[in-house]
């Protein structure tokens, strides 16, 4: 077997995206053992780290071992009881994708639909609220496969005032657009690290609420391999899965740290660089780079005669959509992209696949040059393609958007 070299993509799609350099280099990190004063004490660090990521207090801030879908698991299974009723608004892919887990944790689950490129008002949601009396409400905030952010700020009020849970998957969003736990009232955050928080994926950052904690710790379990005479079981329900029991993770983060699973290391290194990368350059400053990249990219994709998909006004500003023209192959498009220039940008799924493109911007890869790079390339293959547009405007445009003299 020939040693890994694969070729120097610039991954300019939904994510993941190339990863910080600072990022690559904590991984490659030499292990200690799980219970090392230097392991718990880099445990101790990330809670706090993604705190601050989270915008939070809350003490139950920590990581689950395995993509962001296991964070969204976790987050569920640990909650939901059989029966309980669980009220999904669905505007893309990945609110189907938290409507199936909930309904394999046997929740009654319950859907509201915008169209795809939509989002929802506060106002239908809370009348969804009044009629299916939910126990949790779980919604995406930002949706890659339409690339809209859904607003989160009105809904913890909706939710403390009729006594629902209230979580959310940002996965796709957190550090790229504004996320503010504590203030809008979210009782459950998961994400990822593969999207603007710039690294692989393989963890997932959660936090949770004293409110969220205690409904849990009901169901609390000890297993008997690792029972002390002072380890007494909770009365609640078991919850069915144990890899993401949450009261038992939370044992193993506490300071008992009674053994759950041996935490993967070198994605615990990796969680914790990419929460300094973004703590170091300041969210706000991320926030706003982030922005930049997304408008100068909207920009040149408009130039290229490229219509943009969805509401523009509810866009992530590391994603973009653009409808693939009528005259051109919009996988081959994507091949030579990929194969020739070494630039990889994505499709879609469901009603949208084979519609449109999404180009994003994100993390390492939310910068000039990216962006630059990405609009040249596509102008090239796009005019070898036949499709019809102003030539060199592209980049104009995005460089424009910089340098602050677009036009609004």
């Amino acid at each position: 077997m020939k040693i890994l070299s694969p070729p120097p993509r610039l991954l300019m799609g939904p994510g993941p995206i190339n990863c910080y350099p600072r990022v690559l280099t904590a991984m490659s990190t030499q292990l200690v053992g799980q219970y090392d004063p230097v392991m718990t004490g880099y445990m101790n660090e990330v809670m706090d780290l993604y705190r601050k990521v989270f915008n939070t207090t809350n003490k139950q801030t920590l990581l689950i071992d395995g993509t962001s879908r296991a964070g969204i698991e976790a987050v569920l299974v640990s909650c939901i009881e059989p029966g309980d009723k669980v009220l999904v608004p669905i505007f893309g892919r990945f609110g189907h994708l938290l409507a199936e887990i909930a309904e394999r944790a046997d929740a009654d689950v319950h859907t509201i639909e915008v169209p795809w490129g939509e989002v929802f008002e506060p106002e239908q949601i809370e009348q969804a609220i009044k009629q299916v009396k939910p126990k949790v409400l779980a919604v995406v905030q930002g949706d890659t496969s339409t690339t809209m952010l859904q607003p989160l700020e009105a809904l913890g009020e909706i939710c403390q005032k009729h006594d629902v849970i209230f979580y959310s998957d940002a996965t796709a969003s957190i550090g790229g657009n504004p996320f503010e736990t504590d203030a809008w009232g979210l009782d459950a955050v998961s994400v990822g690290l593969q999207k603007c928080l710039g690294g692989p994926s393989g963890s997932a950052p959660i936090t949770l609420s004293d409110r969220y904690v205690d409904m849990v710790r009901k169901r609390h379990h000890v297993e008997a391999g690792i029972r002390d005479a002072h380890h007494t079981d909770a009365k609640g329900s078991r919850i069915r899965s144990n890899y993401f029991d949450l009261p038992m993770i939370m044992d193993y983060w506490g300071e008992e740290r009674l053994n759950h699973h041996t935490e993967a290391a070198s994605m615990l290194f990796c969680a914790r660089e990419c929460a300094i990368n973004l703590l170091d350059e300041g969210q706000d400053a991320v926030i706003k780079r982030h922005q930049l990249a997304g408008d100068a990219m909207l920009a040149g994709v408009k130039a290229l005669n490229l219509k943009p998909f969805g509401d523009l006004s509810h866009k992530m500003t590391n994603v973009v959509g653009v409808y693939i023209p009528d005259n051109v192959d919009g996988e081959a498009i994507r091949s030579e992209m990929l194969l020739t220039f070494n630039i990889e940008i994505g499709t879609s799924f469901g009603p949208l696949k084979g519609k449109i493109w999404r180009i994003g911007t994100m993390g390492y890869n939310a910068r000039i040059d990216a962006v630059l790079n990405t609009l040249q390339s596509l102008e090239s293959v796009l005019r070898r393609a036949g499709h019809k547009m102003p030539l060199g405007e592209a980049v104009d445009a995005a460089l424009a958007v910089y340098a602050g003299t677009a036009h609004a």
